[in-house]
């Protein structure tokens, strides 16, 4: 199934369980510029949209440049947007406030841990003269009391993009590489190489597997920690940072330069 009424670069789907929602981050332009005309669509699990614009960036009170990452915990909605997070009443749409991240130049995915515990990346880049080009500021953070404290910091996370926390830590695919690792002790460990890099999103199935997301192969890549990542998604062109509808076994694939979001059985 393949939505595309109104989807304007999207970047990030997010399953909203409690409301039985897919909520979808759309740059609608450039993912460096602060140019305030980002939005947050909402959709049925049948493909229909449901209110396309539910959080406008376009709206007076409402600041929203260019979303990426989404995250719920208790009641709220978390949203990376280039070097801020934030925060918007999960019912509503209200915004609740805003976290600057200091230094960083591409905040990306974010998600919540099994306590509830934030934790999110910075991909270290910015617009240049063939598209995106490393600032430095590569890093993961983690959220504590609405304060951002670095987990890990360097250049050699080659440009960390999606994340996902469980009990075994925390797992970041590479944009600027194939790898997938664990920061969890504070440094790059359990480095997997996946068949094809450019990796944004990253997801974890109800049987356990990983799914992740490759702009080189245009396919979703599937494993478990340790194990051996097998094509499961053949065709999904540029796909970002995918949410999982644990209700359905469906993995919602942002199909960013196609303006689409394609709803895809496991």
């Amino acid at each position: 199934m393949i939505v595309k009424e109104g989807i304007a670069t999207p970047e990030s789907v997010l399953y909203d369980v409690e409301s039985d929602v897919y909520l979808v981050s759309n740059i609608n332009g450039s993912p460096v510029e602060a140019d305030d005309n980002g939005f947050i669509a909402k959709l049925s699990p049948e493909g229909k949209v449901e209110q396309l614009k539910w959080i406008d960036g376009a709206s007076a009170k409402i600041t929203l440049n260019a979303p990426k990452g989404m995250a719920i915990v208790a009641g709220v909605l978390y949203v990376t947007d280039i070097d801020h997070i934030r925060k918007f009443d999960l019912k509503t749409g209200e915004p609740q406030g805003e976290i600057a991240v200091k230094g960083a130049t591409f905040l990306n995915d974010i998600a919540a841990g099994p306590d509830g515990v934030l934790y999110f990346t910075d991909s270290g880049l910015k617009a240049g003269a063939n598209g995106l080009d490393p600032t430095g500021s590569d890093a993961v953070y983690k959220l504590v009391k609405d304060q951002p404290k670095v987990v890990v910091r360097g250049k050699n996370l080659n440009g960390p993009n999606g994340v996902l926390v469980d009990e075994s830590g925390i797992w970041v695919v590479s944009y600027r590489s194939n790898e997938l690792y664990n920061v969890k002790s504070g440094k790059k460990a359990d480095v997997r190489q996946l068949p094809k890099g450019g990796l944004d999103g990253i997801v974890k199935t109800n049987d356990g597997r990983l799914l992740v997301t490759s702009w080189e192969a245009n396919q979703i890549f599937g494993g478990m920690p340790g194990g051996e990542f097998t094509v499961v998604v053949p065709e999904a062109k540029s796909p970002a940072d995918i949410g999982y509808d644990v209700k359905r076994n469906r993995v919602l694939i942002p199909l960013f330069l196609e303006n689409a979001v394609r709803i895809q059985p496991l």
